[in-house]
């Protein structure tokens, strides 16, 4: 654990009391770098805190005050939904407060599990539990955990189905060269890298939210089924002028379509066959013209 992790992890778990010791309070977790032991200088506390019902606006606001924390900076206001987040600073340190219902917690986690939600940044919540340190409650927290430890194969497959879609840029090279496209191949690289992580995702059935999506290394690292040097390929990807980047694309799909093929072959490869075999086409005109 970084230095910068424990001096967070200490302040947190400080700071939390004033939110854990109101009646209504079952659980709660410090969550993010600071949870992993991956903080540095520049990161913030995230920490949840769930109930059986959330405690007014005022008490929250109250909890806040006992924290000498600065005004919101933002706030998330989804109370009719059972949730309800601030951020605010506490001694130069940003920190992120989200308070829910533990039925609120509950329908997020099983929109993935059961409902199977590929879309929403919901994954991201799940893989943060999966990875937090509980403080308080931890009786629910670890029933939580092992609920989401045990990633269904329905998921996975519609994590492939989900994300198995890839633009040919590498039959488009010289169309793209020779026009002003430079944002739309920037796009096209972006969507490309992260559908490639999606299926790699599903295959590896890990979670996966491509909203402020950080640590590639680590996330790749804890891929067991990937092309080979995945994390440097595509790291390389955005510093290849257009025409080498086009090449590396169709190969990493290429090899990605092979680990579907082989680890998860009811999947319907098909139309990425094709499209990876497509070739560049230009027409020129003839004299045949009436």
């Amino acid at each position: 654990m970084s230095e910068a992790s424990r001096y967070l992890l200490a302040l947190a778990k400080q700071k939390i009391q004033a939110y854990t010791n109101h009646p209504l309070a079952k659980a709660a977790i410090i969550a993010g770098s600071t949870a992993t032991g991956e903080a540095d200088y520049y990161s913030d506390i995230e920490m949840f805190i769930y109930y059986e019902q959330l405690p007014t606006k005022e008490e929250l606001q109250l909890a806040r005050q006992r924290n000498k924390g600065s005004e919101p900076i933002r706030i998330f206001d989804g109370v009719s939904e059972g949730h309800f987040g601030e951020f605010y600073f506490v001694d130069g340190v940003q920190f992120q407060v989200g308070n829910s219902t533990i039925a609120s917690c509950e329908r997020e986690i099983a929109a993935v599990l059961e409902d199977l939600d590929v879309d929403s940044p919901r994954q991201k919540i799940l893989s943060g539990i999966l990875d937090a340190i509980p403080v308080y409650g931890d009786d629910l927290i670890l029933q939580w955990k092992q609920k989401i430890a045990d990633y269904p194969d329905a998921l996975a497959h519609a994590m492939v189905k989900k994300y198995l879609d890839f633009f040919p840029v590498w039959a488009l090279q010289s169309h793209l060269a020779a026009r002003d496209a430079t944002l739309f191949y920037h796009q096209i690289r972006l969507e490309i890298g992260q559908n490639l992580l999606g299926v790699l995702a599903g295959l590896n059935q890990v979670y996966y939210s491509t909203f402020q999506f950080k640590r590639m290394r680590k996330f790749i690292e804890s891929l067991n089924i990937s092309p080979h040097n995945l994390y440097e390929r595509i790291e390389q990807l955005f510093r290849q002028e257009p025409l080498s980047a086009s090449s590396e694309i169709q190969a990493l799909v290429r090899e990605t379509v092979d680990l579907i093929e082989q680890h998860m072959p009811e999947i319907d490869t098909s139309k990425v066959r094709a499209a990876l075999d497509r070739e560049e086409h230009i027409w020129s005109p003839t004299s045949n013209q009436a």
